[in-house]
């Protein structure tokens, strides 16, 4: 099991390094670009991305990389192997430019199109969420590293953990209905994932579109917590989707069944 955990830890510098770049943005501010989509991008993404890029060409050379200001300016690799790194260097930039604290760097092994590895740094927390292999860790600001896993959903019912920014709340409750839902928190960027790994949340039903990297880091981090990640209607959730430039439908992603 040393294999892909050791390589998530090897990440780990790269990630804080990266995190480290985006936060003297967040303190200081930086100019917003809409790109051709219309999504915003920032100083802070790129020069993030330009970090990992060359930290995982260091380390791990010969796999192709993914990434979301890499693949907006029209370089997309040949991932037909099925090996290769998907990367979203900033991932909630909306909630960096608002100054919400919900913001991650999330990097993601895919092998065969499944997301085997994932790391997620959250820079304004300190806090860090690796797994693969069947184990999942997180890590606070004061370096404590500790196993989580998911929880068995309690008798009072599901925690939902929904998006601050996407969504409208009436098709979310509609969804809803049937499920008993205890209580319902709203988190940005890949934390969703993490909360459900962690333990504090069982359920997060995405009903809008996302890309591949929004998606790969935290899903190898809650699969490896014991999670897992499904299509709405239950079936396998795919990547690879280069002909729809890594755009992913609606999911939902789980905790303990």
């Amino acid at each position: 099991m040393t294999d892909l955990l050791g390589q998530a830890r090897a990440l780990i510098p790269c990630a804080q390094v990266a995190g480290a770049r985006e936060m003297v943005y967040f303190r200081e501010g930086t100019e917003v670009i809409d790109k051709a989509d219309g999504s915003p991008v920032t100083r802070a993404d790129r020069e993030a991305e330009d970090i990992i890029s060359k930290a995982l060409a260091d380390l791990f050379p010969g796999i192709p990389m993914v990434g979301e200001e890499s693949v907006a300016a029209g370089i997309i690799p040949d991932i037909s192997g099925g090996t290769f790194w998907l990367v979203d260097p900033l991932d909630g930039t909306k909630e960096f430019i608002t100054g919400s604290g919900d913001f991650t760097v999330n990097i993601a092994l895919m092998r065969d199109f499944t997301p085997v590895m994932g790391v997620i740094y959250a820079p304004v927390t300190d806090t860090l969420y690796f797994g693969a292999e069947g184990q999942a860790f997180m890590r606070d600001g004061d370096g404590i590293e500790r196993k989580i896993n998911v929880r068995p959903v309690p008798a009072e019912g599901l925690t939902v953990v929904a998006s601050k920014r996407h969504g409208d709340p009436a098709v979310l409750d509609q969804f809803l209905k049937g499920r008993k839902v205890a209580k319902m928190i709203s988190r940005g960027s890949s934390v969703k994932f993490c909360c459900i790994a962690a333990g504090e949340a069982d359920f997060y039903p995405r009903l809008g579109p996302t890309c591949e990297w929004d998606t790969a880091a935290g899903e190898a981090i809650l699969r490896a917590a014991g999670g897992r990640v499904t299509m709405l209607d239950g079936k396998p959730f795919l990547y690879g989707k280069t002909a729809q430039k890594f755009l992913n439908p609606g999911f939902m992603a789980l905790g303990a069944a």
